[in-house]
């Protein structure tokens, strides 16, 4: 595991984009690249009103460092920051954060897109939408 060249967090707590930023900032790299995932108004033709993120929060940061390191080894990036919120997310907050700093831009994209896939595919948190009439799991619950 390469932990100084990762920054793996699982808070409910608002996210920062400098913080994830200024961890990933390198004088070797000239390609920063964010992807920053915001609570939006409607899914499905329904209007939301908010998120509710539950997770196994060890479990999670555990499975995010691996699929940062892959990202790390497979795409030869130098640092990557992945920030995840649980509990009430509200329209327009930050749910999840994803940094990725590299010598060229490619890598850069190509690794951060590969972590938010692998994020959203196998990472233990699980997303409730809540609506106007209700609200349900996106994904597999707890």
């Amino acid at each position: 595991m390469i932990r100084d060249k990762l920054d793996i967090r699982v808070i409910d707590l608002a996210l920062s984009i400098d913080a994830c930023y200024d961890f990933v900032l390198d004088k070797k790299c000239g390609g920063i690249v964010l992807f920053v995932g915001t609570v939006r108004n409607h899914n499905k033709g329904k209007d939301v009103q908010y998120l509710d993120f539950e997770s196994y929060a060890e479990m999670a940061e555990k499975e995010m460092a691996h699929i940062a390191n892959t990202a790390i080894k497979t795409f030869h990036v130098e640092k990557i920051s992945m920030h995840h919120r649980t509990g009430k997310v509200e329209l327009l907050e930050k749910a999840v954060i994803i940094a990725v700093s590299s010598v060229h831009r490619k890598e850069a994209f190509e690794a951060c897109e590969f972590c938010i896939d692998r994020l959203k595919e196998s990472v233990p948190i699980w997303k409730k939408e809540v609506l106007m009439d209700g609200s349900y799991w996106v994904n597999a619950h707890p």
